[in-house]
């Protein structure tokens, strides 16, 4: 990883290994953003269709994107939240021994 001092990794092998977990983080973050817009939306478009009043409110139908984006994103978004998990949960793995080889040969060293 970079500035990590391991030897054998190049920057261009750290940079070739980074761009897919930083995708599945971006494509799961603009799902949610426009699931966030279109609930928006629609939430606006049924009060302008119900109501005849003038200034449209902004708080509450805010708040009531966010809940039902949120709601929503529980049963639309799981493939891409279950991919990020994965990618994430593969990292802190790798992490994880990198961490515990590391510390096992300053042990090794010291002793």
């Amino acid at each position: 990883m970079p500035g990590s001092g391991e030897p054998g990794w190049s920057a261009v092998a750290q940079h070739a290994a980074y761009p897919f977990p930083v995708k599945q983080f971006i494509v799961y973050t603009f799902a949610r953003l426009g699931l966030f817009v279109a609930s928006y939306a629609v939430i606006i478009a049924i009060f302008l269709l119900v109501s005849d009043e003038g200034p449209l409110p902004t708080l509450w139908p805010l708040l009531a994107a966010v809940v039902v984006s949120s709601i929503a994103s529980v049963y639309l978004l799981r493939r891409q939240r279950e991919q990020l998990a994965a990618v994430v949960e593969r990292r802190a793995a790798a992490a994880t021994r990198r961490y515990d080889a590391a510390r096992s040969k300053e042990d090794e060293t010291e002793g």
